[in-house]
């Protein structure tokens, strides 16, 4: 027989916070499923390409700030 959500809930947040930290990291990945090794290789190629591009100049990089003012205006049309 489960335990009452309730008394989990007072389980959990007696925790303190690493150990929240670490129970929120396992419980986020078990929703998301295993981990799909194509993607993951494709993303880091991803980054380590893009991170070339700037190192070599043949991309100015975007600030952070200008990226979400650009979004921010987009977004409200």
């Amino acid at each position: 027989m489960s335990r009452p959500v309730a008394e989990l809930e007072a389980e959990i947040r007696s925790l303190n916070s690493d150990d929240k930290t670490d129970l929120i990291r396992v419980l986020l990945a078990e929703l998301d499923g295993p981990v799909e090794t194509d993607v993951e290789r494709a993303w880091i190629e991803e980054a380590q390409q893009r991170h070339r591009q700037i190192i070599d100049g043949t991309v100015q990089p975007v600030p952070g700030d200008r990226v979400f003012e650009n979004l921010r205006a987009r977004l409200n049309r």
